[in-house]
């Protein structure tokens, strides 16, 4: 794989790519799905970029869970006067790091361009949403509240998603349960629901997020959400609720080959 000698990494903590990690986030302004991936022990190994001797900017690769033997890049910050090394500087982190893969979610500009100018195979895994709208779903006879332990015996077995926090009851049974997610960066929270099989195409998994929405801004925080691209019930529940796509989740792999695409 051939490089540009006046463009290097450094094997790096993640303490020393956190100034980095602050002007990545500053920059893209929105929720960053693998952001908690550097708070979990032996879950990555990050990279300082240079060029021409100087720090310009850091890379970082996910080594453990779905990934384990795997490694992934996922996430590649360069400042921006020194964006026109971008390519010579991934090639740099590809050579040091090994890696069979990236992933990153398509409103990251900068690792986005790299996928699809190094990695063959790719596929969407996640749609991703942001609210921008305020709805006013309330099926007759719905009530939403946060659980008790005494709805613990009355909760439906759930299939895709946890039990939550928060549920909808509705016919004096408990229609659908969700909750708020906050191990990504903050103020995004993550919202997740899962409805009853006899509750579905009812208007409850619409009631439930609009008012998980509710409570992540009462909270401080700002709601984010997202869902497998087959799952066109979850999209179009989200939809109805007032969140909009704004991006993917995109893999795809690497080969020898595939790095010399610069």
């Amino acid at each position: 794989m051939e490089t540009n000698p006046a463009c290097t990494t450094q094997a790096a903590t993640v303490a020393d790519i956190l100034p980095w990690r602050e002007r990545y986030r500053e920059e893209m302004k929105c929720q960053i799905i693998h952001d908690s991936f550097h708070s979990r022990q032996g879950w990555t190994k990050p990279y300082l970029l240079r060029a021409d001797g100087e720090m310009v900017g850091y890379g970082s690769v996910v080594l453990a869970g779905p990934w384990k033997g795997q490694p992934t890049v996922f996430e590649f910050y360069v400042d921006p006067p020194r964006r026109s090394r971008m390519f010579d500087l991934f090639l740099a982190l590809l050579n040091a790091c090994g890696a069979v893969g990236i992933e990153t979610q398509s409103n990251d500009p900068l690792l986005t361009v790299m996928l699809h100018t190094f990695a063959r195979d790719v596929t969407a895994t996640s749609i991703l949403f942001h609210d921008k709208l305020t709805t006013t779903c309330a099926p007759v006879g719905a009530v939403f509240r946060r659980a008790t332990p005494e709805d613990a015996g009355r909760i439906f077995p759930h299939g895709a998603e946890p039990v939550g926090d928060w549920v909808v009851e509705a016919e004096g049974q408990i229609a659908a349960t969700g909750g708020i997610l906050f191990h990504y960066n903050r103020p995004y929270g993550d919202i997740y629901m899962e409805v009853a099989e006899p509750f579905r195409r009812r208007g409850i998994g619409c009631y439930l997020v609009q008012e998980l929405k509710r409570v992540c801004y009462e909270g401080g925080s700002v709601p984010a959400a997202r869902c497998n691209p087959a799952n066109i019930a979850s999209r179009r529940t989200l939809q109805k609720a007032g969140f909009f796509p704004c991006g993917n989740i995109l893999a795809g792999t690497l080969s020898p080959a595939d790095s010399t695409k610069a």
